[in-house]
C-alpha cells in the first residue's frame, strides 16, 4: 500500500503520529470552479486557513474569465500568491479608479459583471506545469505560464513565462540558471515522471530525486 495518499487533505505526519496541518494538499482543500490542482501538490502556510482558494488566488472570482491551473507534484511555500487578471484596472481612460464596483446594486448581473472584467482586457491564464518549486512569498502575474520542473525563488514577482527546469529570482524575476543541461532537460519532458504509477515513484523517489539521468532512462523503460 502507498504510503503517498493523494486522497488526504493533511499528507504530512511526523514519526510520532504528530499531523502538520499547515501543510495541505490543494487538491483536498480548494473546490473552485476557476482553479484546478493536479495530484500531490501541496501548500505550507504558517497558519491553518479556512478558504485555500480566496488566500492563494484572491483576485479570482466565480465570474472571471481567466483560469489557475496547477500540475502534480508542486511545492507550494508559505504567503505564495497568484494574482489573476480580475484584479486589473481598466487604464485606457484618464483614471483608473474602478467606479463600478463600488456602485453595483440589486438590479446589477452577471452580464454586467462579466463586462467590467472584458474592460480590464484579460492577459489570460496562469498555467502552473509539474514539479515545480514555488518559494516563500513569491508572487505569480497574470498570464505566467511556468514549465515544468522550474524553481521559483523566494519573494519573487514572476512578470513572464519560465523555461521548464529553470530558476529564476528577484522582482521582476530573472533567470539565474537552467538546473541541467538542454538534453537532460528534453529527456526528463519526454519521460515525465509525475505521470508515472505513484507505487512506482515511491519505490523510486530515491532515483527520482538524484541527478542519474541514466538511472531514471531506465525506470521509464521499465515495466
Amino acid at each position: 500500500m502507498s504510503l503517498l495518499n493523494r486522497d488526504k487533505k493533511y499528507p504530512m505526519f511526523m514519526p510520532d503520529g504528530t499531523c502538520i496541518e499547515q501543510t495541505v494538499y490543494l487538491k483536498e482543500v480548494i473546490n473552485h470552479p476557476r482553479i484546478s490542482v493536479g495530484e500531490y501538490s501541496y501548500y505550507h502556510n504558517f497558519e491553518i486557513l479556512e478558504d485555500y482558494a480566496a488566500y492563494l488566488a484572491p483576485y479570482l472570482f466565480q465570474l472571471s474569465p481567466d483560469k489557475l491551473e496547477i500540475g502534480k507534484f508542486v511545492q507550494i511555500a508559505h504567503g505564495v500568491r497568484f494574482i489573476t487578471s480580475s484584479s486589473n484596472h481598466k487604464m485606457s481612460g484618464f483614471s483608473t479608479y474602478p467606479f463600478m464596483n463600488f456602485m453595483m446594486t440589486s438590479q446589477t448581473t452577471s452580464e454586467d459583471i462579466l463586462a467590467m472584467f472584458e474592460e480590464t482586457q484579460s492577459k489570460g491564464d496562469i498555467i502552473v506545469g509539474n514539479d515545480i518549486w514555488i518559494g516563500f512569498e513569491a508572487t505569480i502575474m497574470a498570464g505566467v505560464e511556468i514549465g515544468d520542473g522550474a524553481i521559483i525563488g523566494a519573494k519573487s514577482v514572476v512578470t513572464k513565462d519560465v523555461e521548464p527546469y529553470t530558476i529564476v529570482a528577484g522582482n521582476p524575476a530573472k533567470v539565474i540558471k537552467k538546473r541541467f543541461d538542454d538534453n537532460i532537460i528534453q529527456n526528463l519532458l519526454d519521460i515525465q515522471w509525475w505521470n508515472w504509477d505513484i507505487e512506482k515513484i515511491e519505490k523510486s523517489y530515491s532515483i527520482i530525486t538524484s541527478d542519474n539521468m541514466e538511472a531514471v532512462i531506465a525506470l521509464h523503460e521499465s515495466s
